[in-house]
């Protein structure tokens, strides 16, 4: 009976259930993209009033923003990655 059962060609997939991993791998990489965000922005804003009270900070300088790309190129590249894998 076992046996059986093993034999059997899979069901195909439909439509739906191909684009569900989709949606929820949009859904999740949004909700903690806007989390780390709002998290930076946090530590951003503290840390500049910390150090320069109610005064504005200076904004970051073309060099801060570029390493700051790079930076975020380098992990979008881990995730594209992770997206490259087989089982």
């Amino acid at each position: 009976m076992a046996e059986e059962q093993s034999l059997r060609p899979a069901e195909p997939v439909s439509i739906e259930e191909e684009n569900t991993w989709k949606t929820q791998a949009l859904v999740i990489g949004g909700v903690v993209g806007a989390l780390l965000g709002v998290a930076s922005a946090f530590l951003y804003v503290r840390s500049a009033e910390e150090t320069h009270g109610p005064d504005r900070p200076t904004p970051p300088n073309t060099g801060d923003a570029v390493r700051m790309g790079v930076s975020l190129l380098g992990i979008i590249r881990t995730v594209t990655e992770w997206g490259q894998q087989r089982d």
